[in-house]
């Protein structure tokens, strides 16, 4: 099977969270087990409580209900952020990063010791 040559920018963008998120599962399977990684366009009008400012970067959604752990990153203000590519792959990288560490109750650095918030 061979890939097309042109992949959309939603793709990459989709193709990046994955990386990230398998990355950690590499580090943190047992607890992932389970947790759905999701990419939405743009954030819902009504922040979290607890969000202050900015729009947001990705959520965590705790399972509740039957509902399984959701992250969510939100590709439009990820993209409005990065610099470049090179930027977008790092900052995606360090989102989903921080949603995980809230999922785990763990700082990013821990959950990621590669994680450089340099923002």
């Amino acid at each position: 099977m061979t890939t097309p040559g042109y992949r959309t920018r939603a793709e990459r963008f989709d193709d990046l969270v994955l990386d990230a998120v398998e990355d950690l599962e590499r580090r943190w399977a047992r607890q992932l087990d389970g947790a759905e990684f999701a990419v939405e366009d743009v954030p819902p009008s009504n922040p979290a409580p607890w969000e202050h400012g900015g729009v947001p970067l990705g959520r965590y959604f705790p399972a509740d209900a039957g509902l399984p752990h959701r992250v969510v990153v939100y590709r439009r203000p990820v993209e409005a952020r990065a610099a470049d590519p090179a930027d977008l792959a790092d900052l995606v990288r360090d989102v989903v990063v921080e949603q995980v560490a809230h999922l785990l109750g763990r700082s990013p650095e821990e959950v990621d010791p590669g994680y450089d918030d340099g923002r």
